[in-house]
Order: C-alpha cells, then sequence, then structure tokens
C-alpha cells in the first residue's frame, strides 16, 4: 500500500529532472565550456591589439581626415574604427557561430536525439539554445567596443570622438551615443542569427549553418550593390547595418535606425518562428 502511494510522487519527481539539463544556466556552461567559444573571444580581443600594432608599423597621416587616419586620434575613434571594420564580417560570422553552432553540433555529436528522449520538450531545447546564442553575440559586440575602449585610452590618450564629415563629439555626448551603437549593432546581427539558427535546424552540420548564414548576408550586400533594384534593397538582410554611422553626427537623422531596426525584428521573427516550426515536425535520427 505504501509503495502505490510514494509511486506518483517518485514518477512525478522523476518526470521534472530532464528539464533541469536543459536550463539556461546548464546550456551557458556547456557554451562557456567550448573551444570555438573560447577561441572565439580570444580572437576578438586580439583584434584591436593587432590594430595597434598595425598603426605602429604605419605611416599614416592623422591630419588626413578619414575615418582611419583619425583612428589615432584617441581612444573613441580607435573604437569606432575597430569596431567599423568588424562590423562588416567579424561580428557577422561570430552571430551565426554562436547561434547556429548549437543545435546542429548536438546532433553532430549524436546526443540530440537523447536529450529529446528523456523526454525534453522540442520548445524548451531551442529557446535554451537560442537565448544563450543571442546573449553571447550581444556579449562580444559590448566586449569589442569596451575593450577597443581601453586599448585605444592605453595607447592613445582620452580625446573625444572627431568625426571625419566634420565636428567633434565630447564624452558627455559620444558615451551614450556608443551605447545605442552597441545595442543597434547587437539588433543588426540578430537576422544573421535567426538565418542561422533555422539552417541549424535543417542540417546536422555545424559549418552547414554557419556558413550558409554567412553566405546569405555575402549575396544580401552583393544585391545591395545593384542600383537598379531601388527602393527593393531597403528589405535586404544587413541594408542598414550601417546606419550607425548617423549617430556620430552633431545632429542624429534616425530614419534609416528605425528602418534597419524594423526590418531586422521581422527577419529574426520570421526565421526563429520558421525554426521551431520545422523543429517540432523534424524526425531526429542523429
Amino acid at each position: 500500500m505504501s509503495s502505490s502511494t510514494t509511486s506518483p510522487s517518485t514518477a512525478g519527481s522523476t518526470a521534472t529532472l530532464p528539464g533541469r539539463p536543459l536550463s539556461l544556466r546548464a546550456e551557458l556552461r556547456r557554451q562557456l565550456s567550448r573551444r570555438r567559444t573560447l577561441w572565439s573571444f580570444v580572437l576578438l580581443l586580439a583584434l584591436p591589439l593587432v590594430i595597434v600594432a598595425a598603426f605602429a608599423l604605419g605611416d599614416g597621416d592623422p591630419s588626413e581626415g578619414s575615418l582611419v587616419d583619425l583612428a589615432t586620434g584617441g581612444a573613441a575613434n580607435f573604437a569606432i574604427f575597430t569596431t567599423a571594420v568588424s562590423s562588416s564580417f567579424l561580428l557577422i560570422v561570430l552571430a551565426a557561430l554562436f547561434v547556429g553552432d548549437s543545435l546542429p553540433s548536438e546532433a553532430s555529436w549524436s546526443t540530440l536525439r537523447y536529450l529529446l528522449l528523456a523526454p525534453v520538450p522540442r520548445a524548451r531545447l531551442l529557446a535554451s539554445k537560442l537565448v544563450v546564442g543571442l546573449a553571447s553575440t550581444a556579449v562580444a559586440v559590448v566586449a569589442l567596443i569596451g575593450w577597443s575602449l581601453l586599448v585605444g585610452l592605453v595607447f592613445y590618450g582620452p580625446a573625444g570622438f572627431s568625426n571625419p564629415s566634420g565636428g567633434t563629439l565630447d564624452w558627455a555626448t559620444f558615451g551614450p551615443r556608443l551605447v545605442v551603437v552597441a545595442a543597434y549593432l547587437v539588433v543588426t546581427l540578430l537576422p544573421v542569427g535567426a538565418i542561422a539558427f533555422a539552417l541549424g535546424v535543417r542540417t546536422d552540420a555545424p559549418l552547414a549553418a554557419v556558413g550558409g548564414a554567412v553566405m546569405v548576408t555575402i549575396v544580401a550586400a552583393i544585391l545591395d550593390q545593384i542600383d537598379n533594384l531601388g527602393s527593393l534593397r531597403n528589405a535586404l538582410p544587413m541594408h542598414d547595418a550601417g546606419a550607425w554611422f548617423a549617430l556620430l553626427r552633431p545632429e542624429v537623422v534616425w530614419d534609416d535606425l528605425v528602418q534597419g531596426t524594423l526590418w531586422s525584428v521581422l527577419y529574426t521573427l520570421v526565421f526563429v518562428g520558421l525554426a521551431f516550426w520545422m523543429f517540432r515536425r523534424k524526425d531526429v535520427l542523429s
């Protein structure tokens, strides 16, 4: 009699155990323990030092007025230059890697089906990996900008931002603008991660998911150069990825920033929704 009364309780506690390994904290620990995460951040943080070394070997003239020429004029300019050269490719690759690699990696390790046999809700599995992947992307952006500021401060001093097109921003103005720049960069990287996430649901090869998302952004960038497309280019992924430069002018024009944000959110919702829809109907064999 006693065994019959305790079995429901035991069954209930057992049913809750499989969900624990897929908590956000557990998924975060899994991602931080992976070598690709470690080496990605090592590369990211090494970049500003490599740029400093490159400037030390060169003979550029800071008075010429371009962004690269003004990069050594102070911490603010150096941080903006480092962010500009990184956002066109490096940050895109990292966003695709952090978000698109996690699910197909489980499949390639033949651990995905065991997670789902636990049983673990598929939506919870996807949500954990998506949130941690997007959070890793946001941390990468903030880490790059913050570390670039520190490196620029050490090597080039605390001067405010000098715009190549004219005008300067003191730190009281530049600081809050830089926070918005970081936030906008994260938003524009969301579609890259969402595309990689959707591709990762369909393939067991991490490289296919990451490379596919990067290829989509490259093709979109090529199409964006075709003037004959006219206003259709506004709908291309990453079309307004460089709109954050408007935040560095004395007077900010928000039109492109708002447009870029709306398109990024739309693409993210579509591809994330598609990923969840496909994964619910997928036969997991790996």
